[in-house]
């Protein structure tokens, strides 16, 4: 069938804080940007990060950019790329201070210099005592650079495609990205944006699993689009469980809290964090502190009727020190928890919450794929934000470093398409064979019959994912997983929709993203099963130390029969020498 179609400079698949900030860079260049989110562009997951952005400002205690780098790289358990992290760390500080001139209303120190606060794994003096690193706008730190960014481009007449959801990427036979066919959830209408470069800035994964800390949104959309025409996802072992989300329901109780003084305990009031990371303590990396509540629980030490949490205390805090840099945190506590912490502790168990991996990128943004003689840039195709995978974070990201991320790599990856769509004015034929296969998946929607339900399909899927790749990971636990999954894979081509209306069809969405679900699934749990070591996020009581020799390399799946591939990490910084491998303790 005949599609509508529009033309850009380029098209920006995400609204959040790497999609808005990409975008106002090409858009104040004089660039014509498309940008497709599938909510309204201030609902973007970004608007619930709570703790802050890191930037070694050096505002509240000594630091700076090496101190940072050290840190990152060590909270990496050492397969972050050395030369990424060292120019995120680099590029922090402007970048915050750009924040600030956009109109970031930061939370202030007397002195009216931007307030930080303390957060895991952040050390002074390259593993010294504590740091005070993260920037912070009380405990909504990403509402409000959204809001900020979203603002900014609305001054720079940015277009927004406002719940429109992007179903596929357009590559021609030459292996360049022309765009994507999106369609507007509204009236069910579908479109081609045509564009001389396209940039997936979709976010996480984390509705992959049952209990998470994410949106309903996150559903791996651009991590999904890059595997379907033929790109590799890497790390998608390195799934980050934050050690305090509410039991039970998933909710965020932001690292902040324990930033501003507040402490984990066990049933016997013990303050077990200081067995596990005797000098960090309960401000020790979020891997650590995952495993030491799982071992907590499963050990016998649990609070409550099931003994299945540990409690986060606040009420030795002054209610107007929670009231000034906690207001979130205590609303959400009451509302989700039924507990108001200045007078009592918050239930917690680690939850879901961030992918460590995603589409390989540089450090400019550009989509890379492994090729002969190295790596190739995908023309036209820019990834950034928790989609994409510069490997800044390695096997665990730091409290603090994904805003840094996103706002970093997407400033970065929009100066680089200014420069790509400069040298490549002009839009290329896009040939018809290209749309229709992009179509395909909305048309497979499109079949009636009996057949499972697209929810139990995804509830199944979540639970297999919880059941077989969470915070301890085994061979057998994982290997009856895969299979699990790829038994379960199988049956989606018989899921059918019940309702095939066109106008607000929402189901029809959900059906599209239980696709993408299945794909980042499955990277996630292959990738799982062949790492045969404990590295950061991935825990194997069977192989229980880290294996440099083996594996300090970064994983590639390949959807096309779930294939396995790997890459060196890159240990050489850009300016500075490089921090060989040690033991990772805190």
């Amino acid at each position: 069938m005949a599609l509508a179609r529009r033309r850009f400079d380029t098209l920006i698949i995400g609204a959040g804080g790497a999609g808005l900030n990409a975008a106002l860079q090409l858009a104040n260049s004089g660039l014509s940007v498309a940008v497709v989110s599938k909510v309204f562009p201030t609902r973007s997951h970004t608007v619930a990060a709570q703790g802050g952005v890191n930037a070694a400002l050096a505002n509240v205690l000594p630091d700076n950019w090496h101190w940072h780098m050290f840190d990152t790289v060590k909270g990496s358990d050492y397969l972050g790329d050395q030369d990424a992290i060292e120019f995120m760390c680099r590029e922090a500080i402007p970048t915050v201070y750009e924040l600030e001139h956009a109109g970031v209303p930061f939370s202030r120190l007397p002195d009216g210099r931007i307030y930080q606060r303390k957060f895991g794994g952040q050390s002074q003096n390259f593993g010294g005592e504590q740091a005070a690193r993260t920037c912070a706008a009380a405990d909504r730190t990403g509402h409000a650079i959204l809001h900020a960014l979203y603002q900014q481009n609305l001054r720079a007449k940015t277009h927004f495609f406002d719940e429109w959801f992007a179903i596929n990427l357009l590559r021609d036979d030459e292996g360049v990205v022309l765009g994507a066919l999106v369609i507007e959830i509204a009236t069910g209408d579908p479109l081609i944006i045509e564009a001389k470069t396209t940039l997936l800035a979709t976010g996480g994964c984390g509705q992959v699993f049952r209990t998470n800390s994410n949106a309903h949104i996150n559903t791996g959309d651009g991590m999904a689009m890059a595997l379907r025409v033929g790109v590799p996802l890497m790390d998608m072992e390195f799934f980050q469980f934050h050690p305090t989300g509410i039991v039970g329901k998933g909710m965020l109780i932001s690292e902040g809290v324990r930033g501003e003084g507040g402490y984990l305990i066990n049933k016997d009031g013990e303050r077990f964090m200081e067995r596990y990371a005797p000098h960090a303590k309960d401000l020790a990396s979020r891997d650590v502190v995952s495993r030491s509540i799982m071992t907590e629980i499963k050990e016998g030490r649990g609070c409550g009727p099931r003994a299945d949490h540990v409690l986060l205390k606040v009420d030795h805090l002054d209610e107007s020190v929670i009231a000034k840099r906690l207001p979130g945190i205590r609303e959400s506590s009451k509302i989700f928890a039924g507990v108001d912490p200045v007078y009592e502790p918050i239930p917690v168990f680690p939850t879901a919450h961030y992918s460590m991996g995603g589409i390989p990128t540089d450090r400019f943004g550009r989509v890379v794929v492994p090729e002969r003689h190295g790596e190739e840039a995908v023309p036209g195709l820019y990834a950034a934000g928790e989609c994409a995978c510069a490997s800044v974070h390695g096997a665990n990201r730091l409290g603090g470093n994904s805003l840094l991320d996103i706002l970093v790599f997407g400033r970065l990856a929009g100066k680089d398409i200014r420069d790509y769509v400069r040298e490549n004015p002009y839009h290329r034929n896009l040939d018809e064979a290209v749309v229709e296969a992009a179509i395909a998946p909305l048309e497979r929607w499109e079949q009636g019959g009996e057949g499972p339900g697209v929810a139990e399909m995804r509830g199944t899927l979540q639970r297999l994912m919880e059941d077989h790749a969470g915070v301890f990971r085994t061979e057998a636990v994982m290997q009856e997983g895969v299979d699990k999954l790829t038994d379960l894979r199988e049956r989606l081509a018989g899921a059918r929709l019940r309702d095939h209306s066109k106008a607000f069809n929402t189901a029809r969405i959900q059906a599209l993203e239980l696709d993408n679900l299945f794909d980042v699934g499955m990277a996630i749990a292959v990738s799982a099963l062949h790492r045969k070591e404990s590295r950061g996020a991935h825990s194997r009581p069977d192989y229980p130390e880290r294996d440099d020799m083996q594996w300090m390399k970064h994983s590639l799946y390949f959807k096309a029969g779930d294939v396995m591939d790997y890459k060196p990490v890159r240990t050489k910084p850009l300016t500075v020498e490089t921090f060989p491998p040690k033991p990772r303790v805190y």
